[in-house]
């Protein structure tokens, strides 16, 4: 098996921040250069508004200027993925209907929730696939985050992808992942096209050999990335392992100290852009947890630090 920019898509699929001048206004320029950048690093595709792109601070019209920026600057170079998720059906479906005129190879949505306890049940979650379904004709990917707070239970996805007709990528990212992704491969069979890694890749070696074919991580080391993903994938599961080893240190403090600023951080201190700022009200990364990030990264050598130089 190897990494594809075609269907069934595979690989590295790194989210892109959102870049932002010093005011918090939208870094046009930053954001083509970061754009630029993560193709050059070597992802596979890219996803654009995501939570990692800090979706949830940008405002309606805002999340339009960026999927048109994104996709049009991106012209088709890798496969991207445009994130539409909402509580509303019908919001939702505007989201995708717009992503897929504009050029995007795929929708990531996650089911309808909404604060700590507003979530729906089975049949409603079945009943809003199904309707955005129809309404588009490219790929769906359900996110399944802890974030939502909705249980998606493997046997429930499996029947989605069966019953659904563009429902067949699934992004796991909750607890126990690896085992989720084997009962959802096995429930699911052909119908689950792209079992995907998530949550920063930091379960992505158990995740590989449970079966993911894709990774969808961060944007600060997509290169890094590559050297697990490239070799499990030619059947050396030996140097997967290897490379798995010096990288999971950066994965493990993206994902449990500096999140997604990590990205934006690692961009700033290589000369990618010129502000790794995050909007109100999310608070800067500590001093001494950015230079905590960027001396782990100096160590691997990542292209983020080399490529603007």
């Amino acid at each position: 098996m190897s990494v594809s920019a075609m269907r069934p898509y595979k690989g590295v699929y790194p989210v892109a921040p959102t870049i932002f001048h010093e005011d918090g206004s939208p870094d046009i320029e930053g954001q083509k250069r970061a754009l630029d950048f993560m193709i050059d690093a070597g992802s596979t595709g890219l996803c654009i508004l995501a939570n990692f792109s800090e979706q949830f601070l940008l405002s309606d019209a805002e999340r339009d200027s960026q999927m048109a920026l994104s996709l049009e600057h991106v012209a088709g170079r890798v496969p991207t993925i445009v994130t539409v998720s909402h509580f509303s059906t019908d919001i939702t479906i505007q989201r995708a209907k717009a992503a897929e005129a504009a050029g995007a190879a795929m929708v990531m949505v996650m089911p309808p929730y909404h604060g700590a306890t507003m979530r729906v049940g089975e049949a409603q979650i079945m009943a809003f696939f199904r309707a955005l379904s129809e309404a588009i004709t490219i790929p769906i990917m359900i996110q399944d985050a802890p974030i939502s707070g909705t249980p998606l239970p493997p046997a429930l996805l499996a029947r989605m992808a069966r019953e659904i007709e563009n429902v067949s990528y699934f992004k796991i990212e909750t607890a126990g992942a690896a085992s989720k992704l084997r009962e959802l491969i096995a429930t699911g069979g052909e119908a689950i096209e792209g079992p995907w890694d998530g949550e920063e890749a930091i379960t992505l070696m158990a995740d590989l050999d449970a079966g993911a074919t894709g990774a969808m991580t961060g944007a600060g080391y997509p290169d890094g990335i590559r050297q697990i993903v490239d070799p499990f994938f030619a059947g050396d599961r030996q140097s997967a392992i290897e490379a798995y080893g010096r990288w999971l240190p950066l994965i493990n403090y993206e994902n449990r100290q500096t999140s997604f600023q990590t990205a934006k951080i690692l961009m700033k201190e290589g000369g990618i852009i010129a502000s790794d700022v995050v909007r109100r009200p999310i608070a800067p990364a500590h001093p001494e947890t950015r230079a905590g990030l960027i001396e782990l990264a100096r160590t691997l050598d990542p292209l983020v630090l080399r490529w603007a130089r």
